[in-house]
């Protein structure tokens, strides 16, 4: 343990003999200037299909969100800021998206503030349109318009966790799914 604690070189000896096509002279190539290039066939173009061409197949996860588009029903994703490493918060600023000095908001496409009869700050509620019975709200939420799909709304994880439905997860991993969560949203 020592050796591998003391000593980098052994830790890229250990990768190259790994992975000897892409990190072949790993020690002598990972301090040359500017660095080095490993091997990306879709940078260089090259589909290892048997058409040679980029194949692009929908799972059927993607599409399986187990309800239909319905009016004001929305799609909500939730999502981490800059500051934030998986449920732990380091401050209320997201300079990723302009937001300062909170995080409870509701990122909204601008036809559909529009359209809703709401405006760009706002307080308004977000509730669960998962269409089983159980009631799931998170009020206190300010509208931001920002440049978001119609029919979509972003906020943020884990302040909107209570809207995502016990029965919405990933088919394989089983994990919560929080994104495409069905909602509907309520002046407040």
């Amino acid at each position: 343990w020592d050796t591998w604690a003391n000593d980098f070189a052994t830790i890229l000896d250990a990768i190259e003999q790994t992975y000897p096509e892409q990190f072949e002279d790993y020690n002598k190539r990972m301090w040359q200037p500017g660095g080095f290039h490993r091997p990306n066939p879709a940078r260089e173009r090259v589909w290892k299909t048997a058409t040679g061409k980029a194949n692009f197949i929908v799972p059927p996860a993607l599409t399986a969100t187990g309800f239909d588009d319905a009016p004001e029903r929305f799609r909500l994703m939730t999502m981490r800021s800059n500051d934030q490493f998986n449920t732990t918060v380091y401050g209320y600023d997201d300079r990723f998206r302009g937001i300062e000095g909170t995080r409870e908001v509701v990122l909204m496409n601008k036809e559909d503030v529009a359209r809703l009869g709401l405006r760009d700050g706002q307080v308004v509620k977000l509730v669960s349109d998962a269409g089983d019975g159980v009631w799931r709200e998170v009020a206190g939420l300010r509208v931001v318009t920002f440049d978001i799909p119609r029919g979509c709304v972003g906020g943020y994880y884990p302040e909107c966790n209570p809207l995502i439905p016990l029965s919405h997860y990933a088919m394989f991993s089983k994990t919560p799914a929080a994104k495409s969560v069905p909602v509907r949203i309520t002046p407040e």
